[in-house]
């Protein structure tokens, strides 16, 4: 005769029938812990357990303040020359920037040298963070040469930023990208609202204009359990 499965599997597995059927859509709240192993009759550890490995599946997600969510759906982007503003919109989801930091000032060799400048260069350094369906899915660093130092914080709240590039009749043409993984910061852990050292998935891009010129040079990073990369290979 075959053993019954554990209790937390078993919840676990009627939570993720649940959220597969629509019964609990995208975004709704989970009840907290307490009450709803009282509700059940079950152990908070069991409880615990099942929302964890639905956490650990992508189907959930704990955020601050808030409480257990249900995840919208995984952003699947292609290796375009495309912002991620415009993918969000794309697939359906609401895209909203949280400004962190619009600076106009000196940095390292590494951005300087991506954008074809002379060291002692002043550059554009924006900062920001994008939330889809109000989730935060991606830290984003943009670099960008002194001709785009009046681009506002308040615009950039408003739309992408290759949205803005284009509007002041920026040609985007082709990028050097390259795609990574490693932990997060303290300070990516909590804007991500996944915890120092948890995994997250990096992109360097460097974008250039019409006539080669090198237009900004970004640094992201994005929550793995909500965002990955899709690329076709073809066999030559």
């Amino acid at each position: 005769m075959a053993q019954a499965a554990p209790l937390w599997i078993r919840l676990s597995r009627g939570l993720e029938a649940a959220i597969a059927s629509g019964t609990l859509p995208p975004g709704a709240r989970l009840e907290n812990e307490v009450s709803m192993s009282e509700r059940l009759s079950l152990s908070r550890p069991t409880v615990r357990r099942a929302i964890q490995e639905l956490v650990d599946k992508g189907l959930l997600v704990r955020r601050r303040g808030v409480g257990t969510q249900v995840v919208h759906g995984s952003v699947a982007r292609q290796i375009d020359l495309t912002s991620l503003y415009d993918d969000l919109k794309r697939s359906g989801r609401v895209p909203s920037t949280r400004v962190l930091d619009v600076t106009f000032a000196r940095v390292g060799p590494e951005v300087t040298e991506q954008l074809g400048l002379d060291q002692t260069s002043r550059v554009l350094k924006i900062r920001r963070v994008r939330f889809a369906d109000s989730v935060p899915i991606a830290v984003l660093e943009n670099y960008l040469p002194d001709t785009f130092a009046d681009i506002t914080a308040e615009r950039l709240a408003e739309v992408g930023l290759y949205q803005e590039l284009h509007a002041r009749g920026v040609t985007l043409r082709v990028a050097r990208q390259r795609i990574g993984a490693r932990r997060a910061s303290v300070d990516e852990g909590l804007l991500l609202d996944i915890g120092r050292g948890a995994p997250v998935l990096t992109m360097d891009r460097t974008a250039y204009d019409a006539d080669g010129a090198a237009v900004e040079y970004g640094r992201h990073c994005y929550r793995p359990d909500l965002y990955g990369f899709e690329m076709t290979l073809v066999e030559r």
